[in-house]
């Protein structure tokens, strides 16, 4: 029986302003564990992805990503209080219960790539 176990899988993030968009993610709470050749390596315990110096709007725009986390509400708090939205003149919506179990926010960074923010209700 051959091995196929996914061990990790990574999505490429675009930045219209590079070094912004790594300001962003750093006080979003990511850590940037490298930086070369315009690929920067973010990493929040175990979940990762990679910034590229690279902007096609149709793409950020039409780019969603999905954290799911253990206590959404302390993501929420903590991306307010630290006023991200102001900051980065990016949206942040209310954290609103989902038909699908989920309890979740949407996060736009600051080149229109969606971000959802979501706990899991069961």
């Amino acid at each position: 029986m051959p091995n196929l176990r996914a061990v990790e899988l990574k999505v490429f993030v675009p930045a219209k302003d590079y070094a912004l968009s790594k300001r962003f993610y750093a006080d979003l709470g990511f850590t940037q564990a490298s930086d070369d050749d315009g690929i920067a390596y973010f990493h929040h315990g175990d979940v990762s992805f990679l910034l590229q110096d690279f902007y096609q709007p149709e793409l950020a725009k039409n780019l969603m990503l999905h954290l799911l986390v253990e206590d959404v509400d302390a993501w929420h708090r903590r991306i307010a209080e630290a006023g991200l939205a102001a900051t980065y003149g990016v949206k942040l919506g209310p954290v609103e219960l989902q038909p699908w179990r989920m309890r979740d926010f949407v996060l736009f960074d600051p080149s229109g790539v969606l971000w959802r923010i979501a706990q899991n209700t069961d």
